[in-house]
């Protein structure tokens, strides 16, 4: 989008518009061409375009000099933003900063390309986070004759991807009798909890239910 003269109400409304969904006026970095606009912008903005004030406090904390790029007009800016902002400029600058041709404009976009290309790169090299769950599961008993060694071994004897088994211990109930308590750590793209307590439920002889102490997400 073409941005217009920055000393007036729409100009700074049209760039307040380019500024909703971008950190700086070219690219991923701050650069000379954000000093372009700041200086083409003249004053501090208002609060009424949030976006330009957001952007104008940013730029403001750099040491200005020390951007990267030529500072050349942006694309973005019109002809009569750039004419505006040329004539602002110290009478002892012989170099006109706002000069812009197509070649400049070609080098510009080219550029942006470059660095969109690699944060794009950079980006899909990243490892993809894999969610998981800490799972504490009560395995009950039908009674106290139930041999409860035989019923860990059953339950640890379930393998699945994405599924580890962990520490387990016997928790008294009353009356003698004892539950099975063991924790597990699954991948929950991979690993359904209704899906390994229905199987531990499998192993009728030895397991009357299974309840679920805790879960949490890692």
């Amino acid at each position: 989008m073409a941005i217009g003269d920055l000393k007036t109400d729409k100009g700074i409304k049209d760039l307040n518009t380019y500024l909703a969904d971008r950190s700086y006026i070219e690219g991923w970095n701050p650069t000379q061409a954000d000093v372009v606009v700041l200086e083409a912008l003249g004053k501090t903005p208002t609060s009424s375009n949030p976006h330009v004030l957001r952007w104008y406090n940013h730029i403001k904390s750099y040491d200005l000099k020390t951007l990267p790029g030529e500072k050349k007009a942006p694309s973005i800016l019109s002809t009569t933003t750039t004419t505006n902002a040329a004539t602002t400029k110290n009478d002892d600058d012989d170099v006109d900063l706002f000069e812009s041709d197509e070649e400049e404009d070609a080098e510009a976009a080219k550029l942006r390309e470059e660095r969109l290309k690699a944060y794009t790169e950079k980006k899909s090299k990243k490892p993809a986070l894999i969610a998981k769950s800490s799972v504490v599961l009560d395995v009950k008993p039908w009674d106290d004759e139930t041999d409860m060694n035989e019923m860990e071994k059953c339950v640890k004897s379930i393998e699945m991807d994405g599924l580890v088994w962990g520490a387990s211990k016997l928790v008294a109930v009353g009356y003698g009798i004892h539950k099975f308590r063991i924790m597990c750590v699954i991948e929950d793209d991979k690993v359904s909890v209704d899906d390994l307590i229905e199987q531990i439920e499998s192993f009728q002889d030895y397991v009357q239910s299974v309840d679920i102490d805790s879960f949490n997400k890692i």
